[in-house]
């Protein structure tokens, strides 16, 4: 399918390693090692031929007809070598890229990457009056000066450096025909046909039917997936290429993050110290009853209940050198509930409708010092922010509290790169249900509810969007 002509326009087909491999001869003779991302991956019987050819695809793309012919051997040798190498090329399918150039001596119109550890690239021919169109889980965002085309469903993304390539692609956001392709970019129609059939064997484009219909639309399995989330899951689980910057990592490094938001300014209210010595429910009690979103109660709450259920799920109750992967130097908390390498990146806020002993206000919790600072008391404020949690719990009456979770990221994604986020949200659960359980042995209510917080959240806690996140929401309130 790759086209013959003897202009520029001549499309090539093209091979390389990706950056992170690392090509070395094995322990027995004509066998190879490959250390890449993934792992390390021993070949056996490699050959000197294929050895060789790796070790050139790791310096850039190239092509393999060009490999073999160059070989001074027979016909049925340079076969038999092709025949090696692409059977070697299967076995590190995780670390080779595909690239698409034209016979211009320039960069590749496109290359695909492979972002799973043994994806099949299949090429095939596209079909003329077949329409093609992207997937609808497909997004386009700069990288690095190219334009980089991805989707969750896929096992590559696919790098677009020229601008034939970014026209093509772009113009499949609606079915089109290779004819039309053509018509629409002002590519050759050979290029266009090159370049979506590249696209379609990276999983990025989808081909229609005899009846024009495309199967992920009809997937009852995708059908419940939204765009966004797919895509999230998928870079949270496998970190596609997201790894943590060397510039990030250096400057944390050098200038760790503060354990914990510096107190604002504003009045200061002490908690009260709890007696943990005391008798309380035990844990299975705790679990085995029913789990309800309690009816909110006129009843206030106290400061010293606050104080306590304070106290008792989200203080620091030490300080002290970090467990890994944090270098060793650095300093991290430990907390009742539980975070990855104690980053302990979550801040708490509280706004407050009826608690005896506190004005009606919204408050920054401190689990330094276990305190309470006024940061807000624009009653406006707090409406707002009170009716976003009876909304969300399907109340008529508001909550006495509600406790809205955020994230310094800058404490986790210095280590933990793409998955900073997903880990956020594990924390967030931990902390909502060491929340959940303190109060409830307290004998009060302490819910998740599912807030559409908008802008809402993060304009009323005067949030650094993005450096500080609003990542959920609790009520608060005494048990009827």
């Amino acid at each position: 399918m790759i086209s013959t002509s003897d202009d520029v326009m001549t499309t090539v087909r093209l091979w390389s390693l990706s950056e992170d491999a690392l090509v070395e001869e094995g322990d027995e003779a004509g066998s190879l090692n490959v250390v890449t991302r993934w792992g390390e991956l021993n070949v056996e019987s490699a050959g000197a031929f294929a050895i060789e050819s790796l070790r050139r695809m790791g310096l850039g793309p190239v092509s393999l007809q060009n490999v073999v012919t160059a070989r001074k051997a027979g016909p049925a040798r340079k076969l038999h070598d092709l025949a090696g190498l692409e059977r070697v090329l299967d076995q590190v399918s995780g670390s080779v890229v595909h690239s698409l150039g034209l016979a211009d001596g320039q960069r590749p119109l496109l290359s695909v990457v492979p972002v799973v550890a043994s994806p099949a690239f299949r090429l095939t021919e596209v079909e003329p009056g077949v329409l093609n169109r992207l997937s609808r889980f497909a997004v386009l965002r700069p990288e690095d000066g190219d334009l980089l085309l991805e989707s969750p469903r896929a096992e590559f993304r696919v790098v677009l450096s020229q601008p034939q390539a970014v026209r093509i692609a772009s113009s499949l956001a609606a079915p089109a025909t290779v004819e039309a392709l053509a018509g629409s970019t002002g590519v050759p129609e050979h290029v266009v046909a090159d370049v979506v059939a590249f696209l379609t064997a990276a999983g990025v484009v989808l081909s229609g039917d005899d009846e024009e219909h495309f199967a992920e639309d009809a997937d009852a399995a995708l059908r419940h997936w939204s765009h966004h989330e797919l895509l999230f899951h998928t870079h949270s689980r496998s970190r596609r290429g997201e790894i943590v910057s060397e510039a990030a990592y250096q400057q944390a490094t050098e200038n760790p993050p503060p354990l914990t938001k510096p107190v604002p300014d504003g009045e200061r209210f002490p908690l009260s110290t709890p007696d943990l010595g005391g008798t309380s429910p035990s844990l299975t009690e705790l679990l085995e009853d029913d789990h309800e979103c309690p009816k909110f109660s006129p009843v206030d709450l106290t400061r010293e209940q606050l104080g306590e259920l304070l106290f008792r799920s989200a203080r620091i109750r030490s300080a002290g050198p970090a467990h890994p992967p944090i270098p060793p130097g650095h300093d991290a908390t430990q907390r009742p509930y539980f975070a990855i390498a104690c980053l302990y990146e979550l801040e708490l806020y509280l706004s407050i409708d009826r608690c005896a002993g506190l004005p009606r206000a919204i408050y920054h919790y401190d689990p330094d010092g276990h305190a309470l600072t006024l940061i807000d008391d624009d009653p406006g404020h707090l409406a707002a922010m009170l009716d976003l949690a009876k909304v969300a719990a399907g109340s008529m009456r508001r909550p006495a509290a509600m406790i809205s979770v955020t994230a310094r990221m800058e404490r986790t994604a210095w280590v933990l790169g793409g998955a900073a986020y997903a880990v956020t949200l594990m924390h967030v659960g931990a902390l909502q249900q060491t929340l959940y359980l303190c109060a409830k042995a307290m004998g009060l209510a302490a819910h998740a509810v599912p807030v559409d917080a908008s802008d809402t959240v993060d304009r009323v806690l005067g949030l650094d969007w993005p450096a500080e996140i609003g990542v959920g929401e609790c009520v608060l309130d005494a048990l009827t």
